[in-house]
């Protein structure tokens, strides 16, 4: 399947939020900032919960992001590339559980691949 182009998906602005739940969890000064200190008055209030949330419960992201082709998504990679993050928090939560503090799940060793998977996931987001 072909990327399909940004004017063809149904919720252009869904996917403006996804990518910027992506940015969150690939930046872990951003996350320290925003979820930790909220030390930064020019961020708006945010937290880990609301990216669990939009994947997980709003969304069916986290459990069959090729679904979503077309709806948020321009084609299999960006889905590919959605699973990867999801397997990356699963990994944290299958471990740690999902009652953590955000603080404490940034320290886990496991958060790194959160990070780099959300990184990745942008790269391929902003492929045009």
């Amino acid at each position: 399947m072909e990327n399909l182009e940004l004017s063809e998906l149904e919720y252009p602005t869904m996917r403006d939020e996804l990518i910027s739940y992506l940015e969150g969890l690939s930046s872990a000064d951003y996350q320290y900032r925003a979820w930790v200190s909220r030390s930064d008055s020019d961020i708006a209030y945010d937290e880990f919960n609301y990216t669990v949330h939009f994947l997980y419960d709003d969304t069916d992201l986290a459990t069959d992001p090729r679904s979503w082709i077309g709806i948020v998504l321009r084609g299999e990679n960006e889905a590919r590339a959605i699973s990867d993050v999801v397997k990356s928090i699963d990994k944290v939560f299958d471990k740690y559980g999902t009652c953590l503090a955000d603080e404490d799940y940034l320290t886990k060793p496991e958060w790194a691949d959160v990070i780099e998977s959300s990184k990745n996931a942008l790269i391929e987001f902003s492929q045009i």
